[in-house]
């Protein structure tokens, strides 16, 4: 794989943009019977989950790059992810507070984000003694949960989602790998333990 092309996929299929696609998918393309939230207002929660799951992390790592906290947005070193890592946990951690204590939410979304904010904090610790693959957790529990959903919904309608998450999930580690971010046990244990968090997390009884 060319450097800019795994540039490309590593940019698109950023973690912290994982989490907007996975509810554009739940909130959009689930039958409509799945949810119990009015269609009405799904674009609001799209909308609130971009900005506190993209938008305000990201800014927050650009101020501090901007003051000198980290040396780099691309986060290359152990020590500049540590503050953004935990700026998003944090972040994350709201968004999930607020799924679980509005009743008017549908249980799927808190337990969604709930595995998401999970495997951030996840990488947080992991982050303290190894650089682990952020993409790779990232995009090894978005299929964890693609599969956990097409395995809960009666009827097969996640099933081409699916198959194109273990493609994009494939595209992505190999990006990495292309790339020089992390050696082959980096992202092959993240994927691992991405997907196996969400597997895991599902079956526990909130």
């Amino acid at each position: 794989m060319n450097s800019r092309l795994a540039m490309v996929l590593s940019v698109v299929f950023h973690p912290l943009l994982l989490p907007s696609y996975l509810f554009a998918l739940i909130l959009f393309y689930l039958p409509v019977g799945a949810l119990t939230f009015p269609m009405e207002g799904r674009r609001l929660v799209w909308i609130m989950v971009f900005i506190t799951t993209f938008v305000i992390p990201g800014l927050g790592a650009y101020a501090m790059r901007r003051s000198g906290q980290i040396s780099s947005l691309t986060l290359e070193s152990r020590a500049d992810r540590r503050w953004p890592l935990l700026f998003a946990a944090a972040c994350y951690t709201v968004t999930t507070v607020l799924f679980y204590r509005q009743s008017y939410f549908d249980d799927l979304f808190f337990y969604v984000m709930a595995i998401i904010t999970a495997s951030v904090y996840m990488t947080l610790v992991i982050n303290q003694f190894w650089k682990i693959s952020a993409h790779a957790i990232g995009v090894g529990g978005a299929l964890g949960i693609l599969v956990l959903l097409y395995d809960w919904l009666p009827e097969p309608y996640l099933f081409y989602p699916a198959v194109a998450s273990i493609v994009i999930a494939g595209a992505v580690l190999s990006a990495r790998l292309a790339l020089g971010a992390h050696n082959a046990k980096q992202v092959y244990t993240g994927f691992i333990l991405g997907f196996l968090l969400g597997v895991i997390l599902w079956g526990l009884p909130f």
